[in-house]
């Protein structure tokens, strides 16, 4: 299966003022759907350094797959998706709308999520949000079409019909 980038964007766990549940319940996801975590991150709420960590895991060809957590809200600390979207090469924004679309089922709040994806090179980057119980919800509900995605991308698949 393919590699999995875990990056969670939050200044209170950076300084370990609060645990860290959100990029664990990515981890506990993932390896139970046959992926494998190469890397987890914790870092603070700075733009720079979170679109520095994503740049470095796609330019020298970590994991084909990077979730965050964390960021994507009103707050003015919250800066993931512009971290994101600072170093795409191509932007997939199929996945965050549906992501929103699940959410907005069971919360109203779903439309404030920022939440971005796109590409760099053959890496593909997800922002999810930030709570353990939406961070579950949301991959489950992607990972079935994440993972023809990177079939496409990483050259496992050459077809995109069924």
């Amino acid at each position: 299966m393919y590699n999995v980038a875990v990056i969670v964007a939050s200044d209170s766990c950076a300084t370990n003022k609060r645990q860290d549940g959100s990029g664990v319940a990515i981890r506990e996801t993932v390896e139970n759907a046959g992926y494998h975590v190469v890397s987890y991150q914790i870092l603070p709420d700075d733009r720079q350094q979170l679109a520095n960590a994503m740049a470095e895991i796609c330019d020298q060809h970590q994991a084909e797959l990077i979730l965050t957590t964390g960021g994507t809200g009103f707050s003015p600390r919250d800066v993931t998706p512009e971290a994101t979207l600072d170093i795409v090469e191509r932007l997939a924004p199929g996945i965050p709308e549906a992501m929103r679309q699940l959410s907005l089922s069971i919360t109203p709040r779903a439309m404030l999520s920022r939440a971005a994806a796109g590409l760099r090179k053959s890496t593909l980057i997800v922002n999810l949000p930030g709570s353990p119980k939406a961070v579950k919800e949301c991959l489950e509900f992607i990972l079935p079409a994440v993972g023809h995605g990177l079939d496409i991308l990483t050259g496992a698949s050459q077809n995109c019909a069924r």
